[in-house]
């Protein structure tokens, strides 16, 4: 990927995870969002995304990505072509010839 398609692409996620950051921290502060989020009316056992949010029930975790290991070397072998020529053993005389459609 060339660099600069990577920055963008770096950019477009940091920018959708800070609207989406935002907008749950909006619906948290505004019980009308987080009701229309719900469907209308917020149940009482609530335990979405924007309460956990407000709790502060948020648990980072870090996921561990083992690097991709380049390949050193890719051995390429020759095909072996054998062509094997089998001689015709009978002779013709010297005015006879393979038909024409033979040939």
């Amino acid at each position: 990927m060339k660099s600069r398609t990577r920055e963008y692409l770096h950019r477009a996620t940091g920018l959708l995870a800070l609207f989406v950051w935002l907008f749950m921290a909006t619906a948290e502060i505004c019980p009308p969002l987080h009701a229309w989020l719900h469907g209308g009316t917020i149940p009482d056992d609530d335990d979405c995304p924007v309460v956990a949010i407000a709790v502060g029930h948020v648990h980072v975790s870090v996921c561990h990505v083992e690097p991709v290991v380049p390949v050193a070397l890719i051995e390429i072998t020759p095909r072996v072509e054998i062509t094997v020529f089998v001689p015709s053993e009978k002779v013709l005389p010297n005015d006879r010839a393979p038909p024409a459609s033979c040939v």
